[in-house]
């Protein structure tokens, strides 16, 4: 038995569960955040047999595709007089950060 973690963009993650449904496998979705951004994402975590892992994984790869997007940065603490000008950045989102990870015990109860 595995366990597979994914951490996806918020985007994304409807998607994911949606498709991981559709062949017969529960999934658990979490809200989450963090990274670069600071944006909402989301972590998925589904229960499967070893025989199942590649099949998860490619719905994965299918539906968390990664794109591009153009984002303003925060601006850094500045002192009193100072003066910044953001410049918009194009950065990629999307896509997923994956962990397999092996289960000693699973219950259903």
């Amino acid at each position: 038995m595995k366990l597979i973690v994914a951490v996806v963009h918020n985007e994304d993650a409807g998607a994911l569960v949606e498709a991981l449904l559709e062949k017969d496998y529960r999934a658990t979705r979490l809200h989450s955040s963090g990274g670069f951004l600071k944006q909402s994402n989301a972590t998925i975590l589904v229960g499967v047999e070893e025989a199942q892992v590649e099949e998860v994984l490619a719905i994965t790869r299918r539906t968390c595709t990664a794109r591009t997007q153009i984002v303003n940065p925060m601006p850094p603490i500045m002192e009193p007089g100072e003066f910044f000008m953001p410049y918009p950045l194009e950065v990629e989102v999307g896509g997923a950060t994956v962990f397999v990870l092996p289960v000693e015990r699973f219950e259903r109860l």
